[in-house]
């Protein structure tokens, strides 16, 4: 497991750091933004990148207290921002819970019911 602060601002060959330098972002805001996903799941599907890349929610103590806590406004920040009154937030953490890009990120759902978790 990497130390405290050895994650790098971006890598090249990351889809999603790619993505957070030269994506189409429908809101931006102190390092992080938000793209539609090109193959929702749900009416608005949303994902929320933070600018530095680490690979999972598992390390989410690479991100300061206070930047973790500006990555959650962030989200919620997004949600407001597309009227969504009531959401799905997601993050997947491995490949057997269906991460497929490691780059943390953030899935916002919106739209018709949902199925799964009440």
């Amino acid at each position: 497991m990497p130390t405290k602060g050895c994650w790098p601002l971006s890598q090249p060959d990351c889809l999603f750091c790619n993505l957070v330098a030269n994506g189409d972002h429908v809101h931006a805001a102190d390092g992080f933004v938000a793209i539609r996903d090109i193959a929702p799941a749900a009416e608005t599907h949303l994902l929320v990148l933070p600018e530095r890349h680490v690979d999972t929610f598992r390390h989410i103590d690479e991100f300061p207290d206070e930047e973790a806590g500006r990555m959650l406004r962030f989200v919620a920040a997004v949600a407001a921002a597309e009227g969504l009154d009531d959401y799905r937030v997601i993050v997947n953490v491995g490949p057997g819970a269906g991460q497929t890009v490691f780059h943390l990120h953030w899935h916002v759902l919106a739209g018709k019911a949902l199925p799964g978790f009440h």
